[in-house]
């Protein structure tokens, strides 16, 4: 379990990432000394296949690092890590949860459950961290810790390959320490010697949200979003269901009933997602269109049934020009990532 500050609260840290995270977690490993004994939870976006961040992290520095398994004891002075296609919870303050839940802003694992859950288990005994990355997971998870009494830590932009995740933190969480990648580790060394000093804020009200909807079943995922959103004309990209809005630390989240759950900048990004694989598959029912066309033509053309196949020789026609408009249409369609300067300029 987390070890226990002077005020004999458990304490953990918990770190969230995704582009340009693979470097700033490895550059964090080699300069965090061998004796930091407080348990460190990550969670990095991954593809759902593979990942092989242990083993790089395990290379880079003295602490041991991990995939996280349901059920796993939270260990002092080690990286656990989220698995693949797999959220990582704070389960209580001796164990991590590991599971197939909701994705949330288009990501599985993803940053906020990890702190929310932390935050809810721990407290004032929370560290939270959020690197380089792209768009903003983890900024209302971050408020959620800061809310909690807990330490909220962002890497300073213009130190992180990625900035925009970091100013997402910033404005939501208005964290207390934003610091470079190499003043990190001996910031955590600091906290890890010192008591943990701020006191819990949190409200009943304010942490309404408190059921990790990751883990909620969909009825109870329902309840909650009729209880403090609301509707509105908006579908989910993953699953086309309802979407209410919830607004949380002065950031609007959009929430389905089975709980996958988006910022707006995620819901903008992953409905770009949806929009670039519908426009494929209307390429791809063009041309599928235009080639049975062209058999019917030429088969009804063989039998001397001129007219009839002229008429499907131009319906073929059509729909090849269709297809290459939409085709054209799908390469020069770009998914709105933001930029560096876009970032900075927020």
């Amino acid at each position: 379990m987390g070890k226990p500050d002077h005020a004999g609260r458990a304490r953990v840290v918990v770190v969230g990432a995704s582009a340009g995270g693979v470097e700033a977690l490895g550059r964090l490993a080699s300069l965090l000394p061998e004796d930091f004994d407080l348990p460190i939870l990550v969670v990095l976006h991954v593809p759902p296949t593979v990942s092989f961040l242990p083993e790089i992290l395990s290379r880079r520095g003295a602490l041991p690092a991990v995939h996280a398994r349901d059920g796993d004891p939270i260990v002092a002075g080690q990286f656990t890590i989220a698995p693949p296609d797999a959220h990582l919870l704070v389960g209580g303050r001796s164990h991590v949860v590991v599971n197939r839940g909701p994705r949330e802003n288009g990501y599985r694992p993803a940053v906020d459950p990890l702190f929310r859950s932390a935050a809810a288990q721990y407290g004032p005994g929370v560290i939270g961290v959020v690197l380089s990355g792209a768009l903003d997971d983890g900024a209302i998870g971050l408020a959620r810790i800061k809310q909690a009494g807990g330490v909220a830590i962002v890497q300073e932009p213009s130190d992180a390959l990625h900035p925009a995740m970091p100013m997402s933190a910033i404005e939501a969480a208005r964290p207390d320490h934003v610091v470079p990648l190499d003043e990190l580790a001996e910031l955590l060394a600091e906290l890890d010697r010192a008591p943990a000093e701020n006191e819990a804020q949190s409200s009943r009200e304010e942490n309404r949200m408190d059921a990790d909807p990751t883990q909620m079943e969909p009825q109870a995922v329902t309840e909650a979003n009729r209880s403090y959103g609301e509707v509105t004309p908006y579908t989910c990209p993953e699953c086309n269901g309802t979407l209410w809005e919830i607004e949380e630390h002065g950031v609007a989240k959009l929430r389905c009933r089975v709980g996958h759950s988006y910022t707006e900048d995620a819901y903008r990004y992953e409905k770009a997602v949806s929009l670039e694989a519908a426009l494929w598959t209307a390429v791809t029912a063009l041309v599928e269109k235009a080639d049975f066309s062209r058999r019917l033509a030429s088969r009804l053309r063989s039998g001397g049934h001129d007219i009839s196949a002229e008429r499907y020789e131009r319906e073929g026609e059509n729909a090849h020009r269709q297809s290459e408009l939409v085709r054209e249409a799908v390469l020069a369609f770009e998914l709105p990532v933001p930029t560096d300067e876009e970032a900075h300029a927020s």
